[in-house]
């Protein structure tokens, strides 16, 4: 779901309009509430996004495929240079977008297991 519908239907759906806050911090308060459930980085461990283990990093991008603000969230880690971690699907390192995040430690020299 998008998050533009989404917010339609909160706005159109029989729910009235937005309620009227104090200020900004509460206005940002209520949205931040009321699409936690939708994006997956507010609704998972933050820490996933920004792990060092290469199968918590692909389950990231996973989670992060499933996003309606996946597309702005890689626009604005680009803009901002990143230095690491999971943005909008994509992998961080020294603020360049990488294919695959290696492991921690040092890869084998050769490809075949120890004997």
């Amino acid at each position: 779901m998008r998050l533009t519908t989404l917010l339609d239907t909160v706005n159109q759906g029989g729910s009235g309009p937005w309620p009227l806050a104090d200020s900004t911090t509460d206005d940002r308060q209520q949205f931040d509430q009321m699409v936690a459930d939708f994006i997956p980085c507010r609704s998972n461990d933050p820490e996933l996004w920004f792990a060092e283990r290469t199968a918590q990093v692909e389950q990231a991008k996973a989670l992060c495929r499933e996003c309606p603000l996946m597309e702005g969230c890689l626009a604005g880690a680009l803009e901002r240079a990143e230095p690491w971690g999971v943005w909008g699907g994509e992998v961080f390192i020294g603020g360049v977008v990488v294919a695959t995040k290696r492991g921690r430690g040092r890869p084998r020299k050769d490809a075949a297991p120890a004997a």
